[in-house]
Parts: structure tokens; C-alpha cells; sequence
């Protein structure tokens, strides 16, 4: 009777064991997966450093044809299923919000509002502008920071908290004062007990500083978190902060100066002490280790007195995407091609490529500020940015582009889309879109994918991902010029923006900026319904490198962005001109007329367009964003902010910030 007790017990238990992964709805259960292994000891780090550091070397050897080499630098950077945050259907009449890859997910930027305020990084400062009466604008309040202590570049709005991130020269590693070396005078050092000095190694050092903005009159600092690294991006949700940040580690000084290895951060919670984070509590991705300590911290700002969630990782990081569960960190590498130590001469005789590259994604769990480790991916290939991920129905889907563009055989470059799974396995691929182009732009809308490919024209592909085992090509439409980001109208209509291009002699040349509108209503067969052509070559706007800088709103028919316009009046497109503005292009917007010029809107005078003669530079008065509160639009420089009427675009009053 006892034996088989026993074999039902051993039953249980191995079915129990089987099951562990999944909840009782069948739903998996990703607190169950196994966790990463701890770097634990020094002599484990130095080991998996100087693995490292060999697999790094080899890569920058030279190998293979006369001119080629061979790299293994990762793009440190930096930033899907809506364009717009909304944090209630109310605000999105009542004002504009930053232009997001994720609604409900939000992203740090250098202006936001809350509709009766302003908030504005302004160089070394931080500005509360008060814009509840737009003709009587003022300054409620100015944060001002001193340089060599902090820097400020991004910030967030959250209710009663002004969340504002940056970098700071000041060392966590070392606290101050340091004393001087008596036989370098001129050096400061830092003194161990044992009597003993060694010199800092400075690293970068990421700062958050928390204000109290119920009076914004008073603005108050709460808390400060100093964290070595360098800041790579961020999320909020729900009032939970997310941040990423990078920090390069000092290998001689790990291996041969007896650094400890582990990161150092500061937290005004817990005191004026510097806190570490030891090896035993540092983890490591096995097989994908790198010179470098990746961090995610998490702060819950509805609970100022709670422990900030930081977690670091020997590993690195080149972009984010976030959805409102997840965050996937994403970083380029290379590998060396298993056959080349094999047959090294027949790939020196036939060019074959020594390594190639691929994106590894590794994927944590957000919830209310904590970060949990889920799984790691791979994929062929090289991102373009965080609009190349994105997250449906659980599944992740990425955009890459593998070979290079100057090769006109098997290893040109190709572009591809790979679906995973919650496990971060493959389970469908669409490879070989365009050969000899690369992506310019990507754009994941629930079902559908958009890519823009270009060498001399631009495709934009219309792509199926409805089943994730069998993504397809839809359709394709071949135009000149290219889009550098892709914005939806809706559902239907996809908007283009880049440049266009003119052909000489074969060669393609860049000319004026390009917005465009996709009819994508025939996902077979894509049309250009609308386009418009501003300025020529030279024209640039922050909107082609920066998603944050566009103001979009269809209800409004409204679209709006900052731009500085090259003309050439006199030769072609594709010669160089005269500048002849900056400031913001409004535009009324819908699928019957297409683009209306509204106004154009400067902060320049006309004796800075006489000074100007055929250049211009990055000016104070230069209007970077653009929003509205109510029946306000409002354009914003660090030199000055103006309010206009929207239906009439009439100058209702202005504020000079300096």
C-alpha cells in the first residue's frame, strides 16, 4: 500500500513539475522561468571578460578580401500599435500628448504639458511655463541646474510629479572630496583603507530627479537616483518609470587593477551612502556576454517611499521597445560563419563573408515597477531602430536587414521579418524582401507591417502577420525617394515622411523633404494618393531622426512639424542652395483634399534671414516642438514660445525665455 502511495506521489510531483510553467488557465506562467546565472566571483568575471575580449579581438582582424574588415561595434543609442499616447479619451481634446511608437506607453521627451502648463528642458534648465491664458503667458517657475553637477535632456509629467532625466559629471564610484596625490599634484585619488590610492575611473553617471509640482510656484525636489551609466532610454506606465542605461566596464582595470566589478548607484531614499550592486547579485546572459553592464530600473511613482526595482546584467543594449507588459532590450552582434576555419582559402577565393551579424532581444516583464527576466531571442540581421520591434497578441515580431549593399552576389543585402513566440523562439519568417536595399523605416499595425527599403527608389511593402507562422508579402509600391518614418492615419492610410530623391547619370541625389500619403485600402497594389515636396536639397527637420517631433491629431486634421528649408532657385533639386526658413509647417489634413498649408510659423526676425545669408545653424530661436491646449497652438524654441489660434492661426501672444 505503501509502494504505491508512493508511485502516485512521484506522479504527482513529476506532473506538477511539468506543469510549473503554466497557471490553471493553461496561460504561461513566466515567474516560473528559470533564472539567470549570477556572475558570483570575481575570477568568473575576469573569466567571462577575457572570453569576451578574445571573441572581440578576433573580429577586428583582418580576414578575407583586400579592404574589408570586419567590426563588432555595437550602435549604443538611442527611440507599433498606435502613434499616440492617451492617457483619457477627455485629454485628447484638451490637449496634445507626446507622439508614441505604444498608446499607453510613454516616452520621455524635451517638452510636454499637462493643459495649463509647460514643461520645457531648456540647455541647463528646466522651465514651468503657465499657458492657461494664452495671451498673458509666464514663467511659474525655473529649475536650474548646475552644470558640472547635472545636465537635464529628458522629462516626464506624471500628476503631481515632474520626472526630469539626465547626466551628471559627478562621479557615484567615488564620493567627494577626493584628496590629492602628493607626487601628482594635479591628479586626484582616491585612498583605500589599507593606505593604499588608486586613481577614479570615471564612468558615466545617469541621474532622475523627482520634483513636487502641485505648486508651480515652489517646485520641489523629492528625489534624486545617480546611477552609473549611460542613459540609453525609457518608458513610463502607469506612473511606473522604466530606464535603461549602459555602462562600458574598464576591462584592464577588472583584470589587471583589481577593480571589484560591481555598479555603484545613489538613491536620496536610502541616504547620503553610495549603494552597490555586487557580482553575486549581478547576472549574465550565457553565451552573449559583453565588456559592458546593461541596468533596468524601475521606480513606482504613485509610492515615492518605495525601493526603486534595479537590476544589471553583464550585457549591453542598442535599443528598446516597450509594450505595456513587456520591455525588449535589443542589441547588434556577430558571429563568425562555422565554416571558415575549415576552408579558409576557398573563402578568401570566393569573398565570402568571416562573420555576420544578428540582433540577440532579450525580454523582461514590467509590472507595477519591477522587472522580471523572461527569455532571450535571436534573429538574423541588424535593426534600424525601435520602431523595427513590436509586440501583438503576444507575440514579437522584428524587422532586420542582413548582407551589405555594396555586394551584387548571394551575400547582398536583404531585408526580413521574423515572428517569436512568448518564448522567444521563431515561429514564422518572411526573408528576402528587396536584395541590394536596406530599411529606411518600419511601421507593426496589429495585423499588417509596413516597410520602406531603398538604394535608388523606394518600395513601401505592405506585409501580412496575421498568422505568426506565415507572414507574406501583401503588396508593394516603387516610387522615388524614401520615407524615414511612417505614421499612421488610420487603418487605411499610412504617412510618409523623408526625402525626396532625383536621378543623375544612374546616381540618386537627396533633395527637399518628402511627406506622402499611402492609400493602403488594396494591400495588393499601394498608392501614393498625396504628396508634397518642401524645400530642396539641404532641407532637414527633426521629425526624420525623431518620431517626438510631430504633432498629429485627425480629429483636428492636423499635422505639424519643425523644419529648416533649403531652396535652390536658380540649378537642380539635387544642387545645393539658399536657406530661406525656419520654424514649423502646419498643415489641414484629410483624404479628400490632401495637404493644406495653414501657415508657417518662425521665431526668427527678419534681420536674423538678412544675417543668414546661405546657411543657418542650431538656434535658440530654432522651434523644435509643437502642440496645442484647446483652441491654442503653440510653437516652442529655447529662446521663445508663441501662441496661435488654431482656426485662424492669428498670433495670440508670445513669451520670450531669455
Amino acid at each position: 500500500m505503501k509502494k504505491k502511495t508512493l508511485l502516485i506521489l512521484a506522479g504527482v510531483f513529476l506532473l506538477l513539475s511539468i506543469l510549473a510553467p503554466y497557471d490553471s488557465g493553461g496561460v504561461y506562467n513566466s515567474n516560473a522561468l528559470e533564472e539567470l546565472p549570477a556572475i558570483g566571483t570575481m575570477e568568473n568575471l575576469k573569466t567571462l571578460l577575457k572570453e569576451s575580449n578574445k571573441n572581440q579581438n578576433q573580429r577586428f582582424t583582418y580576414r578575407g578580401s583586400p579592404g574589408i574588415m570586419e567590426t563588432t561595434m555595437a550602435e549604443i543609442g538611442d527611440a507599433g500599435s498606435s502613434a499616440q499616447n492617451t492617457k483619457a479619451a477627455a485629454a485628447v481634446d484638451e490637449y496634445s500628448a507626446t507622439n508614441v511608437q505604444v498608446q499607453g506607453v510613454d516616452e520621455a521627451d524635451i517638452v510636454k504639458t499637462d493643459g495649463d502648463y509647460i514643461y520645457q528642458v531648456n540647455n541647463k534648465q528646466v522651465m514651468v511655463i503657465d499657458v492657461k491664458d494664452p495671451k498673458n503667458m509666464k514663467i511659474a517657475s525655473k529649475i536650474i541646474f548646475d552644470e558640472a553637477e547635472f545636465y537635464p535632456s529628458e522629462l516626464y509629467v506624471e500628476d503631481a510629479y515632474l520626472t526630469v532625466i539626465g547626466y551628471s559629471s559627478l562621479p557615484v564610484r567615488f564620493p567627494e572630496p577626493m584628496v590629492y596625490d602628493s607626487a601628482e599634484p594635479n591628479n586626484k585619488v582616491k585612498i583605500l583603507p589599507e593606505g593604499k590610492f588608486r586613481y577614479p575611473y570615471y564612468t558615466g553617471t545617469v541621474s532622475i530627479k523627482v520634483y513636487d509640482i502641485s505648486d508651480k510656484t515652489k517646485v520641489k525636489e523629492v528625489r534624486e537616483i545617480r546611477l552609473e551609466g549611460n542613459y540609453l532610454s525609457s518608458r513610463m506606465i502607469d506612473e511606473n518609470l522604466y530606464l535603461v542605461a549602459n555602462r562600458a566596464l574598464d576591462y584592464y582595470g577588472i583584470t589587471e587593477r583589481g577593480e571589484d566589478g560591481a555598479l555603484y548607484f545613489k538613491d536620496s531614499h536610502l541616504g547620503n551612502e553610495i549603494q552597490s550592486i555586487g557580482l553575486q547579485d549581478i547576472q549574465y546572459f550565457p553565451d552573449a556576454v559583453a565588456p559592458n553592464y546593461i541596468t533596468i530600473l524601475g521606480l513606482d511613482l504613485k509610492d515615492l517611499d518605495k525601493k526603486a526595482n534595479i537590476h544589471t546584467y553583464l550585457g549591453q543594449g542598442s535599443n528598446i521597445y516597450s509594450s505595456s507588459e513587456n520591455m525588449y532590450v535589443a542589441v547588434n552582434r556577430y558571429e563568425e560563419n562555422p565554416e571558415a576555419a575549415v576552408s579558409e582559402q576557398d573563402f578568401i577565393k570566393r569573398d565570402i563573408p568571416w562573420y555576420s551579424n544578428y540582433t540577440e532581444i532579450y525580454k523582461f516583464e514590467l509590472k507595477d515597477s519591477s522587472v522580471i527576466y523572461q527569455a532571450k531571442g535571436k534573429a538574423p540581421g541588424q535593426i534600424l531602430n525601435q520602431f523595427s520591434m513590436d509586440e501583438d497578441r503576444g507575440y514579437f515580431r522584428i524587422a532586420t536587414t542582413t548582407g551589405e549593399t555594396w555586394r551584387t552576389d548571394e551575400f547582398t543585402s536583404k531585408n526580413n521579418v521574423y515572428i517569436m513566440d512568448k518564448q522567444m523562439e521563431i515561429t514564422g519568417k518572411l526573408e528576402g524582401i528587396a536584395p541590394t536595399e536596406k530599411i529606411y523605416s518600419v511601421r507593426f499595425m496589429g495585423d499588417k507591417g509596413y516597410m520602406v527599403t531603398f538604394r535608388q527608389t523606394d518600395p513601401f511593402y505592405v506585409l501580412d502577420l496575421k498568422d505568426p507562422k506565415e507572414p507574406k508579402v501583401l503588396g508593394y509600391l516603387k516610387i522615388p525617394g524614401y520615407s524615414d518614418y511612417l505614421h499612421p492615419y488610420d487603418e487605411n492610410y499610412i504617412i510618409g515622411f523623408g526625402k525626396e530623391v532625383v536621378e543623375v547619370k544612374g546616381n540618386a541625389f537627396q533633395a527637399g523633404m518628402k511627406v506622402a500619403v499611402f492609400d493602403v485600402r488594396d494591400v495588393t497594389s499601394p498608392i501614393e494618393k498625396f504628396k508634397i515636396e518642401i524645400g530642396d536639397r539641404g532641407t532637414e527637420s527633426p521629425l526624420l531622426h525623431d518620431h517626438k517631433a510631430l504633432l498629429f491629431s485627425k480629429e483636428k486634421e492636423l499635422l505639424a512639424f519643425p523644419v529648416t528649408v533649403i531652396e535652390n532657385r536658380e540649378s537642380g533639386k539635387n544642387e545645393w542652395g539658399q536657406f530661406t526658413f525656419q520654424g514649423a509647417y502646419i498643415y489641414q489634413l484629410d483624404m479628400e483634399n490632401g495637404f493644406r498649408l495653414k501657415v508657417k510659423i518662425t521665431h526668427l526676425t527678419n534681420e536674423d534671414y538678412l544675417k543668414a545669408g546661405n546657411y543657418w545653424y542650431d538656434s535658440e530661436k530654432n522651434v523644435n516642438r509643437i502642440l496645442y491646449i484647446g483652441d491654442s497652438l503653440y510653437t516652442l524654441s529655447n529662446g521663445r514660445i508663441e501662441a496661435h489660434k488654431l482656426n485662424n492661426m492669428k498670433l495670440q501672444g508670445y513669451l520670450n525665455l531669455k
